[in-house]
């Protein structure tokens, strides 16, 4: 069972409901198994049929009563599946807006997706036989052993030392069906990353003439999958197989038992149908645990990936006081929305700010003073690895540093993961994510209640207008998964309507043209420069020729700022951003 199913909201009074359940259905195989045993028992002795009425009666009524509390507790841990999954699905959703594209990057995009999507039906499927499963494994054999041991104390010891070893060999098989399901999860992983790249790739490995030559890649790696598959089926059919085994080797050991002390006539007719009934009932519960265990790992490897993504530490922004480092003070209040406001009069200022993902590891930031004021075009440069993306996950809110501070329009704040500053910020990453709908809806996600007037203009601004005229649907012209293909300078174009429509003061830019060539970028750079005016724009980029339309440059080099200042200013220190230069040779002068 999942460590973490207890800590589910309203899990308990489920849990309660189920195992009273599970009691009445207890008693109901108990009454079910004594009528039965003593209607065949009476006919046996040659008492008529019809006398048998009333026996016969409460018979079907245990019976009815068994299937109706199975019933009832497959709804109550439907609906509870139901509610959990929807939740957590919410949450995976929100953590994953608060931790921002880092996360995605880290785990694999096709990871993450596969996660929300399947990982969530595959978590609720858990939960829906879980609940049941151990409620039932925990009351059904302990009340049946009780009566079993008050009528025949002989057959009580074979069941009492026959289900420890069926319960051994469940863990030990469990153990190995784990590896197999870990291996599986891992290929399942793979595949899932690798499928999202190649569609992302398509394009380019068609230019290159690398497509069919790529099929390989694709099927070695689905082999790998497929391999892991069979082995975990292997041994699903091989445990399955084998707790049938033992459980009826148990129930034929109490048989034997019984049949020599009634040929003895060591006990009654009764007493042994009934223990006999009782006995497969005995096992049913443990059985059905290791006929689901295979069914329900998944899920239960899905369920623990999204709780430890939901319960991944975000310290949330708070006001200090002078002197305190609320870096790594936490507080779960809310800051006034006017502390993030930003216009042209406002001032954002980092003091000696810092991030280290591990206590002894290396800092991928480390003491940054910058200061920043109305709007301006900020550009920041450095090699890869030099703290740029970092510096972006400061800026937009999605990390919190773990030393510094920053102030805010004049307000000492630990960190900007504000709900308030995100609604300020837009952010444009190097490869923005078309969504499966229309044009319309895609340039909507951040202003899902625009007009179509205020979607046409922000696409006309964006410079998408000819693309828009092209389109046999216009505005609702379905792209994204299963409509029409954009080039990598279209989806650039439609991530700068979103954030153009949204009409948000600031905007982040993380390696925006990186993956464009170079004739597109030029193209793509003419349209978004004059739209950067009015606004506080960070653009974070190793292509340098950006640099001389920027405000201010800040370059980057191993986790530090290495100098500060314009274009002009940089290249006359001949500094690091002039070694750059030169060692990116683009004709910059």
């Amino acid at each position: 069972m999942d460590k973490n199913l207890l800590g589910y909201k309203g899990v308990k009074p489920v849990f309660l409901l189920v195992g009273f359940l599970t009691l009445v259905q207890s008693f109901s195989i108990l009454l079910l198994a004594k009528s039965l045993a003593e209607v065949v028992s009476a006919l046996f002795a040659g008492e008529p049929l019809k006398e048998q009425g009333a026996r016969a009666l409460l018979f079907l009524l245990a019976f009815l009563v068994r299937h109706a509390c199975a019933l009832l507790m497959s709804r109550t841990a439907y609906r509870f599946a139901e509610a959990t999954g929807s939740s957590m699905r919410r949450q995976m959703m929100d953590k994953l807006f608060q931790l921002g594209p880092r996360l995605a990057y880290d785990r694999g995009t096709g990871n993450v997706v596969t996660l929300v999507l399947e990982g969530v039906t595959k978590f609720r499927t858990y939960l829906e036989l879980i609940i049941p499963r151990m409620v039932g494994m925990a009351v059904t054999p302990a009340l049946l052993l009780v009566y079993v041991y008050t009528q025949d104390t002989s057959s009580g010891v074979i069941l009492t030392l026959t289900m420890p070893i069926i319960i051994v060999f469940m863990i030990l098989i469990g153990m190995t069906a784990r590896k197999q399901m870990d291996r599986q999860l891992k290929s399942y992983r793979t595949l899932s990353n690798h499928f999202v790249d190649s569609l992302r790739g398509l394009e380019t490995l068609k230019f290159l003439g690398r497509s069919r030559s790529h099929s390989e890649s694709i099927a070695t790696v689905s082999d790998r999958y497929r391999s892991a598959t069979m082995r975990t089926l292997r041994v699903a059919f091989l445990s399955s197989f084998a707790m049938d085994f033992f459980t009826m080797l148990s129930v034929a050991s109490v048989a034997v038992s019984l049949g020599l002390r009634l040929v003895n006539e060591q006990m009654t007719l009764v007493t042994g149908l009934t223990i006999l009934i009782l006995a497969p009932e005995y096992f049913l519960p443990v059985r059905l645990v290791g006929a689901d265990f295979h069914a329900t790992l998944d899920g239960k490897e899905a369920g623990e990936a999204m709780k430890s993504i939901i319960d991944r530490e975000t310290v949330q922004a708070k006001l200090l006081e002078p002197g305190e480092q609320g870096a790594m003070k936490e507080d779960g209040g809310r800051l006034p929305g006017t502390i993030f406001t930003w216009n042209n009069d406002s001032s954002l200022r980092l003091n000696a700010v810092g991030v280290k993902y591990e206590a002894e590891g290396a800092a991928s930031l480390e003491d940054v003073n910058l200061e920043f004021s109305g709007y301006a075009k900020i550009g920041i440069i450095g090699e890869s690895g030099a703290g740029k993306s970092t510096l972006v996950d400061i800026l937009g809110g999605f990390l919190h540093p773990t030393a510094g501070t920053i102030h805010i329009n004049g307000n000492r704040v630990s960190a900007l993961t504000d709900e308030e500053w995100r609604k300020q910020t837009a952010y444009i990453p190097q490869r923005p994510y078309i969504f499966s709908g229309t044009l319309a809806d895609n340039v909507r996600f951040y202003y899902p209640e625009a007009s179509n007037e205020a979607v046409a203009a922000a696409l006309e601004s964006a410079g998408l207008s000819k693309l828009v005229a092209s389109l046999p649907e216009g505005l609702n012209e379905m792209i994204g998964g299963g409509g029409r293909s954009l080039s990598g300078g279209q989806e650039q174009r439609v991530a700068l309507a979103r954030a153009l429509l949204s009409s948000r003061p600031i905007m982040l830019l993380d390696e925006p043209t990186a993956h464009l060539d170079i004739e597109t970028e030029y193209e793509l750079k003419e349209t978004m420069l004059p739209l950067f005016e009015g606004k506080l724009v960070f653009l974070a980029t190793h292509r340098l020729h950006w640099m001389i339309d920027m405000d201010l440059i800040i370059v980057m080099q191993q986790g530090q700022v290495a100098e500060i200042g314009t274009h002009n200013e940089l290249t006359a220190r001949r500094g690091a951003y002039y070694e750059l230069i030169q060692g990116q040779l683009e004709g910059i002068h």
